[in-house]
């Protein structure tokens, strides 16, 4: 009895570290296709947009397999407490994942459609607020790696400062558009990616707060969001 339970106890170690490989693997991908975008957009180069575009799909793939083994390892070794707390923020986090994978391709298939934007001001901000992102990224996928509650928090913590950046484009662009009508398309298509990097940097903290949950088993306190230029100007519109 004590063998096979020795056994089982080796078989679900084996396939938790290969589940914690395959979301290092998808989440280095993600990263990449993040700081690849940027580049793509930075230099106008459309082969490598089109490459991130491409290489979306192996992240999926990665997203699939993790489903699958995981789900496979619930119903074979049957965990319990801290070890089924993991396997089920496994597949939350590799969704998140998933998604910011998408983020990236979307910012990919903008570069097209911006060739005359490469001299606007905001495109040096955007380019440093995506170093923001992709460093959240990667430290909040560490933070699962090595199940580090306090490396979470600082996550979390430093997701204010893309908000930061985002707010700061919002305005510069449309005041950018405002002062230059030729260029408000252009303007459009950097406000779409302005957004996408700050959902991204939103995601970083979701992974960051499930982590602290996995390790602590309890949730993070929820950390106080300031308004949004969006709601801002809804505000402002309302009281018009």
């Amino acid at each position: 009895m004590a063998l096979t339970n020795d056994h089982t106890v080796k078989a679900f170690d084996e396939d938790l570290n290969r589940l914690r490989g395959l979301i290092s693997e998808m989440g280095g991908r993600a990263e990449q296709a993040l700081l690849q975008a940027m580049t793509a957009l930075g230099k106008g180069d459309l082969d490598l947009a089109a490459q991130v575009v491409r290489d979306d799909r192996k992240i999926d793939a990665l997203e699939a397999e993790v489903e699958q083994l995981t789900v496979q390892t619930i119903a074979l070794r049957a965990p319990m407490a801290d070890d089924l707390r993991e396997m089920i923020a496994a597949l939350k986090i590799v969704s998140v994942v998933e998604r910011i994978g998408d983020y990236a391709k979307n910012i990919a298939k903008r570069v097209a459609l911006m060739d005359q934007t490469r001299s606007i001001e905001a495109i040096p901000v955007l380019m440093s607020m995506s170093n923001i992102v992709a460093e959240l990224v990667h430290d909040a996928l560490d933070s699962f790696a090595a199940r580090d509650a306090e490396l979470a928090v600082r996550v979390t913590a430093r997701d204010k400062n893309v908000d930061d950046f985002y707010n700061s484009i919002f305005r510069t662009l449309v005041t950018f558009m405002m002062e230059n009508p030729k260029y408000i398309s252009e303007s459009a298509h950097l406000l779409f990616v302005a957004k996408n990097l700050e959902r991204m940097g939103d995601h970083a903290t979701n992974i960051a707060e499930m982590v602290y949950y996995v390790v602590t088993g309890e949730h993070m306190e929820e950390r106080e969001r300031g308004e949004t230029p969006e709601e801002s100007a809804a505000a402002e519109k309302e009281q018009g």
